[in-house]
């Protein structure tokens, strides 16, 4: 079938007179006449790609290439160039409508993860050891960020109000860390949940909460970073 016909076959078919059918194309910002609709019906004027978008939304016709070019195979299939241009012009304008357009494929959701869990909590007031063997593997989903190697458990107040007594939080394991991130540190053999403070050339482990004195790390002692805190 032509496109002349296709169109005419399917305004009939819709109930819409050529008169009808002008007064849905101003609609759509398209302005033709009776005699261009006439013409565009028995093949003697061709729309543009503008004017054929609209036609095909109004004469509700979803499946574009099938309908115009009923035939396996190439779909330039038996077209001049002109006919060729006019295809690719049209495709373009299809794919730029929301209501031609293959929706975007969902992502697919990404696997769960097991990473160790550890039972012994990281204080967040006392500095309580962080034993490296003592921990559970524990299913991980979306909600843990990408990155991480290891949770821990909050104990204590000194991180308030951004990280909460019995607070699970996500850790990517790194051995260094810049100035004012915060991280699980190992120090004076205890574990800490503290902001990093280089100042002055010496380090502080920074607590979030006022009540809680800054620890001030000693060049005689070593600081170990264990990770910086993910979430």
């Amino acid at each position: 079938m032509s496109i002349g016909s296709v169109l005419s076959a399917r305004r009939k078919a819709l109930g819409l007179s050529q008169n009808a059918l002008v007064a849905r194309l101003e609609q759509e910002d398209i302005q033709v006449t009776k005699q261009a609709v006439s013409k565009w019906e028995t093949d003697r004027v061709t729309p543009n790609a503008e004017q054929f978008l609209a036609l095909c939304k109004i004469l509700r016709i979803q499946d574009v290439l099938g309908e115009f070019l009923n035939q396996p195979g190439d779909v330039f299939s038996g077209l001049n160039r002109l006919g060729r241009e006019r295809v690719r012009e049209y495709a373009a304008l299809l794919r730029k409508s929301a209501q031609f357009r293959q929706p975007l494929r969902e992502e697919p959701p990404r696997p769960l993860r097991m990473l160790p869990l550890y039972e012994l909590a990281v204080s967040a007031g006392t500095g309580q050891f962080l034993d490296g063997e003592n921990y559970e593997m524990v299913e991980c989903g979306v909600e843990v960020p990408e990155g991480s190697n290891f949770g821990v458990r909050v104990a204590g107040d000194s991180m308030e109000p951004r990280f909460h007594n019995g607070q699970t939080i996500w850790v990517r394991q790194q051995r260094t860390l810049m100035s004012g991130e915060i991280g699980i540190f190992l120090y004076d053999g205890e574990a800490y949940l503290k902001e990093l403070v280089l100042a002055d050339g010496a380090a502080r482990l920074h607590s979030l909460n006022p009540k809680y004195r800054d620890i001030v790390v000693s060049s005689t002692l070593p600081l170990r970073v264990l990770g910086k805190v993910l979430s």
